[in-house]
């Protein structure tokens, strides 16, 4: 059974070992995550996969990255993170997410995401559009 919890320094080194194992997630220093609502899956011990969000004003959250490890994708995981935000925060989430990334904006529309913005040239290594993403949260 996967548990989600709060990510904890003891945890960074598998936060940079499955960012960097997703070339589509953001690329950012692990460390400058515990400077915001970082949580953890843990699979058979292990950091599973992570998920990062803040709140940039009341009632609104962005979710900043998240990755699973290649081994646990396709497995829930990904929706587990994503739902530990949904359900605890009341307001708006939004994300962004590569264009070419089908398969988490399948995910993320099938959570109650809805596209509402583009932003060109958002990424870099390679370029690339965001689709920005919002979901209301009760």
């Amino acid at each position: 059974m996967t548990e989600i919890r709060r990510g904890e320094p003891g945890d960074l080194a598998q936060v940079e070992s499955i960012q960097g194992a997703s070339p589509e997630a953001s690329q950012w220093k692990p460390a400058d995550y515990l400077a915001f609502d970082l949580r953890v899956a843990i699979e058979d011990g292990a950091v599973a996969g992570f998920i990062v969000a803040r709140q940039t004003g009341p009632g609104e959250w962005e979710i900043l990255n998240m990755a699973v490890a290649p081994q646990w994708r396709r497995r829930g995981v990904a929706r587990l993170l994503v739902e530990s935000i949904q359900t605890s925060v009341n307001g708006y989430v939004f994300l962004e997410v590569r264009q070419s990334n089908e398969a988490a904006r399948k995910l993320y529309n099938s959570m109650g995401f809805q596209e509402v913005a583009r932003r060109q040239q958002y990424y870099n290594s390679p370029p690339e559009a965001a689709i920005v993403m919002k979901f209301h949260s009760c």
